[in-house]
């Protein structure tokens, strides 16, 4: 049995990017950025407005100044003329602001009088005007590679005038449960069948890291059958096979073997965590293989904590880094394992979140980890932790 660092490490060096494709801006949400991003204009590429209101020369702004409406500047069409001693242009919100101009007064400091506007208090230069590259200018960098393209970095991206972005391949990945005792959601149960959920989950888990992923259906215990399904997956040359079940030491367990007969070689076969012991990894060729434990909650944390950066990893991809939270509640003592604990974000104050543990530790337990939206990180032989200890916690989904 091997340390989970030591397992994460013997996992990435079994890794290596897939390369690159050139993506549509508008179509790569989420993928991972192979390139850095400058930008290739101002933004804003004018002076522009900040307000609705009426550009000015300061000079000519004072309680009660009486100035003359000579035109309009509105996004997408400025005003081209010149402004005089004693004149004001109406202008809106983000529209290029006039040469001869240098603040725009809000239209709610001002009244009308026919062709006349009217204005209220005097104004500072430069007063609710945007400079040209306010938020960046040509040549500046926007994005580096590694970066995740959120919704706001693609927005940035596109600002700079950007219509491709080079990004990481996804991988493809392929998913096989085992067990005779599994049957399909909706079928009608055997007396010593359950239903087999692994598979669903952990593929909407891992689909957002993927190209594709296919589901292989379930194995039965027969290590013969067992065998020609995993070789025929293989043959595919997936990047990635997760198999589910099988990964212990019974006498039905025939994963590891048949692996090998296949031409995996097997590259390390349990870690000290907890959940979620019986994991095994090696690789065939360019396909990195998993064997996950068959229990759901032990399947569904080791995805997340071994696939997950693995698929990252392929796709350029830096690992994430746990947050820090207080604790809710006190937490037992740990023993020779880490312990990813299932646990919910609450919020017992304004502004104050905490970390509180489900208290279920059952790998069965799938209900629990349903209503988890992170997982608390417990050291090995941790002593125990006090409420409001600050402890290391990896989020599942967007806490609720």
């Amino acid at each position: 049995m091997i340390s989970l660092e030591e397992a994460l490490a013997r996992i990435a060096a079994l890794v290596s990017p897939l390369g690159t494709e050139t993506l549509p801006v508008g179509q790569a949400a989420g993928r991972t950025l192979a390139e850095t991003i400058t930008a290739v204009t101002d933004n804003p590429p004018f002076r522009s407005s900040a307000m609705d209101g009426y550009a000015v020369r300061s000079e000519d702004v004072a309680d009660g100044a009486r100035l003359v409406r000579v035109g309009q500047s509105q996004a997408g069409a400025r005003y081209r003329g010149a402004i005089a001693a004693g004149q004001c242009v109406r202008i809106f919100t983000g529209a290029p602001v006039p040469d001869d101009a240098d603040a725009v007064v809000m239209q709610e400091k001002t009244t009308q009088d026919g062709g006349a506007v009217i204005f209220s208090q005097p104004v500072a230069p430069g007063n609710n005007i945007r400079p040209r590259a306010n938020d960046f200018a040509s040549g500046d960098g926007l994005a580096s590679a590694g970066d995740i393209l959120t919704p706001a970095r693609l927005a940035l991206v596109a600002a700079g005038n950007r219509a491709e972005v080079s990004v990481g391949r996804l991988p493809s990945l392929c998913l096989m449960a085992t067990g005779d005792e599994l049957a399909a959601p909706g079928s009608a149960l055997g007396p010593d069948q359950i239903v087999g959920s692994n598979s669903i989950g952990l593929a909407a888990l891992l689909a957002a890291h993927c190209r594709d992923v296919t589901d292989h259906g379930v194995a039965p215990d027969d290590r013969a059958v067992l065998s020609a399904r995993i070789g025929a997956i293989l043959e595919t040359a997936p990047d990635v096979v997760v198999t589910t079940g099988g990964a212990s030491v019974g006498e039905h367990d025939f994963v590891q073997d048949v692996l090998a007969e296949n031409g995996v070689e097997l590259d390390f076969w349990r870690i000290a965590m907890r959940p979620g012991k019986p994991v095994m990894v090696g690789r065939k060729g360019t396909t990195l293989v998993f064997g996950l434990p068959g229990n759901p909650v032990s399947a569904l944390v080791t995805a997340q904590v071994l696939v997950i950066p693995a698929l990252v990893a392929m796709a350029g991809g830096r690992p994430s880094v746990p947050m820090r939270l207080p604790l809710a509640q006190a937490l037992a003592p740990n023993g020779p394992r880490r312990h990813f604990i299932r646990a919910r974000i609450v919020h017992d104050g304004p502004g104050c979140s905490r970390v509180a543990p489900t208290g279920e530790t059952d790998s069965g337990h799938l209900s629990s980890l349903a209503l988890s939206d992170a997982l608390i990180v417990q050291p090995e032989n941790c002593p125990g932790r006090q409420q409001d200890d600050v402890v290391d916690v990896m989020l599942l989904y967007p806490a609720r």
